[in-house]
């Protein structure tokens, strides 16, 4: 962690400042604490920022855009239109003592943002004063639902690409994703979709909840072969550990020329960990490369920055280089510039720090036209 003198001296705000500050919306406030204790209260509108210890080395070292701390592509969306004319201001449970605090993430965040010419404070008492002082500006996230999935999860309002409407430039995709030939990506409610499960010949389905159940498993309407992965999206669980078991379902699905569906609660982050895993694994893509290639498939992925930070560790133990060039015509994934023949001069790569809006369907293989 940065010392002292690597700091710049950092400009407190009192409770009273930001709440006034919220009322006149001028402000964007980042909370340095754990996910776990964002997620049980905060103060309204602030953002999450958390890193697994690999990626806070990077941050330190500059290689790390402060976005990329940010949890949730559209709260890193908001960052990055508005930091030019708000305040920024940084807090964690205390903030006592600012200028002396150096062992949590706080001073790292504060160093970089002053670096890149952002106006930014700390928040004096941090948030545990302020939401002694200001209960009622105090919110919860609204994300723990997994524990009651299981009643009532037709009544859950998942997030899901919905039709284009007129005039709409890019229409989203359907579920599930076909993300490579015969491996897909999708959420709870189309892993229990037996028309799309038929319709693109998912015999496998690999289950990465604790508690989703296997739909059809037992059942005569769909043959599904089963695996589950009992991983809760939080920052504490080592989803790593079960890369090996989940890679070989995904093969021995696809070489049996079956689809592949890999799915957790919304799609979005677990079930894009395993994927983007078995692309670094069996197609020999980077982290980056992987990522990019997934969300340009499905472009509101959002792994937990834990997951990411084990997918960090899984390209190093893969020994990986980063040789791909995603073709621009949409015709291949090369491995290098020489051999691509669709002018890789205008490759345009996103990488997992940089948040999208939108992004078109990539192929690795051709796929199947139904």
């Amino acid at each position: 962690m940065p010392t002292i003198e690597s700091l710049v001296k950092m400009e407190e705000v009192t409770a009273d400042w930001l709440v006034n500050g919220l009322k006149l919306e001028t402000i964007l406030i980042l909370d340095c604490r754990s996910q776990q204790d964002f997620q049980a209260g905060h103060i309204e509108g602030s953002m999450n920022v958390n890193l697994p210890p690999l990626l806070m080395r990077r941050l330190k070292k500059g290689s790390l855009p402060i976005s990329a701390a940010i949890q949730g592509n559209q709260k890193k969306e908001q960052f990055s239109t508005e930091c030019n004319y708000k305040d920024i201001v940084v807090c964690d449970s205390l903030s006592a003592d600012v200028n002396a605090n150096t062992c949590n993430l706080l001073p790292l965040v504060h160093d970089k943002l002053v670096k890149e010419n952002y106006k930014v404070k700390v928040l004096s008492g941090g948030y545990t004063n302020f939401s002694a002082r200001y209960p009622h500006h105090i919110t919860q996230s609204q994300e723990k639902v997994d524990n009651h999935v299981t009643l009532g999860l037709s009544s859950l309002n998942l997030i899901e690409p919905t039709s284009p409407k007129s005039g709409d430039a890019t229409p989203s995709p359907a579920f599930p994703i076909e993300v490579i030939k015969n491996l897909y990506l999708g959420n709870a409610k189309c892993s229990m979709d037996s028309d799309a499960l038929l319709q693109n010949n998912i015999r496998y389905i690999l289950n990465v909840t604790p508690n989703l159940p296997n739909h059809f498993e037992g059942s005569t309407e769909v043959d599904i072969k089963y695996q589950q992965i009992p991983i809760q999206d939080h920052w504490s669980q080592n989803l790593s550990a079960y890369f090996p078991e989940a890679i070989n379902f995904i093969d021995e699905g696809r070489s049996k020329g079956f689809g592949v569906l890999v799915h957790c609660l919304a799609g979005i982050s677990r079930s894009v960990t395993i994927t983007v895993a078995y692309l670094m694994s069996k197609e020999r893509m980077t982290l980056n490369d992987a990522y990019d290639f997934v969300k340009r498939a499905k472009p509101n992925i959002s792994p937990n920055f834990n997951f990411m930070g084990q997918l960090l560790d899984f390209e190093q133990t893969l020994n990986l280089e980063s040789t791909t060039t995603v073709c621009p015509a949409k015709l291949c994934l090369c491995r290098s510039a020489e051999q691509c023949e669709c002018n890789p001069s205008k490759t345009n790569q996103m990488y997992f720090m940089t948040p999208t809006k939108s992004a078109p369907n990539y192929e690795l293989e051709p796929l199947n036209v139904r």
